[in-house]
């Protein structure tokens, strides 16, 4: 699966088209991210915030972001805690608000993973 190339030269995006449009490469992923979480939060407003499509119902709930080799989901420190033990399993790096999700396939990407932390962070939106 081919990453990122660059993004240089382009408007920040106002819109999370306009976001997905600026990564032609890995588009579908995108849209499937978006997708995946508008369902699990079919209440929550999209926006960018931070530079990143955003999930807000009256705070911002989650982040995805399109990274060189790697789909970014941002929901916070709880989240990234609470599911600890699926990152665990190898397949994912993570840190205190980020999990990594190497490209792939969109057909072979833990889609059931980010829905079930998009639902987290409105089951726990402080």
């Amino acid at each position: 699966m081919p990453g990122i190339t660059s993004r240089d030269n382009v408007a920040e995006p106002t819109t999370i088209d306009e976001y997905i449009a600026a990564y032609p490469e890995v588009q579908d992923i995108l849209q499937k991210a978006r997708q995946v979480i508008s369902e699990r939060l079919p209440d929550a407003v999209e926006r960018i915030s931070w530079g990143m499509p955003t999930f807000y119902q009256g705070i911002g709930l989650i982040h995805f972001a399109a990274n060189k080799k790697w789909l970014g989901i941002y929901p916070g420190a709880e989240a990234i805690e609470a599911f600890a033990g699926r990152f665990d399993e190898g397949k994912y790096k993570f840190s205190a608000g980020a999990v990594q999700l190497p490209y792939k396939p969109v057909s072979e990407m833990d889609w059931a993973l980010v829905g079930d932390i998009a639902e987290f962070t409105l089951k726990h939106a402080r």
